[in-house]
């Protein structure tokens, strides 16, 4: 198996220009905290025509500093999907917030609207809700049924947009406007649409979340009036939290740069693949992907196609394996995080309450999606999936 031949389930796209930029900021006099830090998060929150955008280290982070910005405590829970990664409940758990989990539109992979909206009619007797749609895949939630069904003001929205920076609302605003939510949470992690390595980014139109998000961000330090308890001074700054530090970099935020600019191209390119991958799965037996009137909306992080196994008579696990030999690589998005050891001694085993995420998760798998993927080679991992399902 040669590194140039296989096609992996995901890799970022860096070019020359990319790599200019991430040299010149390494002979900048920043390295971190500085002005490239800020026109990314102006360029990103340009993009999703929103107020405010704080960089993190990473999406996780982000999260956190998130849930932390809404000030979440133990009293309060929080309605989210187990068909996302560990950190859309985890970070919020750490605050001891208690999860409780929904399950999954089968149409899309999204958070059940229905189940959701039962949850908060129900009178709760103690603390606040806060609600963490996952727009999977990069496929939209609509959002504005959520904002419908909420009947207490105290309620919170923070979007988990990991997949979907690039992605539209089915009323045509950008994922990350918080048109209908407090805050939007974004990942550039190196499997994302566009990359800075490792690094996250919350969106808000509230200034007082702003305020607490770049608090977080920064070991809890406080350096500006009218925010300050005691004196303002050049040199004088105040913890006002025990955070930690979770800053973004001068050499991030110029590959961020370079990567918005291509933003689109990705977006527009990533929808092709995913049209001749409807194209050519569609003749496969015991197959199918999630609906295609959402194809329009969404920026595709992930082709998930959903496979009876059975039906082959094989296992998820022998195909990947076949297909891996033939040099194609796949994923498996998401184990249920309700699965996971952790959350089976926090919640104990919950698994027959949600039988589609079951359902859904039997059977899903990754295969590749990635930005410098030729339609050829999709070609070539449909064949190549055939024959792994029939056992060659």
């Amino acid at each position: 198996m040669t590194k140039e031949n296989f096609l992996p389930y995901t890799k970022p796209s860096i070019n020359q220009i990319d790599i200019h930029e991430v040299t010149k900021a390494l002979n900048s006099n920043h390295l971190t905290r500085g002005p490239l830090v800020e026109a990314f998060e102006s360029a990103v929150a340009h993009y999703c025509q929103v107020k405010y955008a704080v960089a993190f280290s990473s999406g996780t982070s982000a999260l956190m500093g998130a849930y932390f910005a809404a000030n979440l405590r133990q009293q309060d829970s929080l309605l989210t999907t187990p068909n996302s990664f560990v950190a859309t409940a985890g970070a919020a758990v750490q605050r001891g917030t208690t999860p409780v989990f929904l399950d999954i539109d089968c149409s899309s992979g999204n958070i059940d609207l229905q189940q959701l909206k039962y949850n908060l009619a129900r009178p709760s007797s103690r603390g606040r809700i806060c609600v963490a749609p996952v727009h999977f895949a990069g496929i939209p939630v609509d959002m504005q049924k959520i904002d419908q069904a909420i009947q207490n003001p105290e309620t919170v929205v923070i979007e988990d947009a990991a997949h979907a920076l690039g992605s539209t609302y089915f009323t045509g605003e950008k994922v990350g406007s918080c048109r209908w939510s407090d805050m939007t949470i974004f990942s550039f992690h190196a499997a994302k649409t566009i990359t800075t390595g490792e690094g996250g980014m919350v969106t808000t139109n509230s200034e007082d979340f702003y305020r607490r998000l770049k608090l977080f961000r920064n070991n809890g330090i406080e350096r500006e009036a009218p925010y300050l308890q005691g004196e303002t001074a050049p040199w004088y700054y105040e913890v006002q939290h025990l955070s930690g530090n979770y800053n973004f970099t001068e050499l991030q935020a110029a590959l961020g740069l370079s990567q918005m600019a291509r933003l689109d191209t990705f977006v527009e390119k990533r929808r092709q693949l995913m049209k001749a991958y409807r194209a050519l799965l569609k003749e496969i037996p015991h197959l199918h992907l999630f609906a295609e009137n959402f194809d329009a909306y969404t920026a595709y992080h992930l082709c998930v196609v959903q496979i009876n196994f059975n039906a082959y008579k094989t296992t998820r696990t022998q195909v990947m394996n076949r297909l891996r030999e033939r040099m194609i690589g796949t994923q498996v998005h998401y184990i249920p995080i309700y699965k996971h050891p952790y959350f089976i001694n926090l919640c104990g085993d919950i698994s027959d309450y949600f039988p589609k995420m079951e359902a859904y998760y039997s059977q899903a798998l990754s295969l590749p999606l990635y930005y410098d993927l030729q339609l050829e080679e999709v070609e070539k991992v449909v064949n190549t999936l055939k024959t792994a399902l029939q056992g060659g």
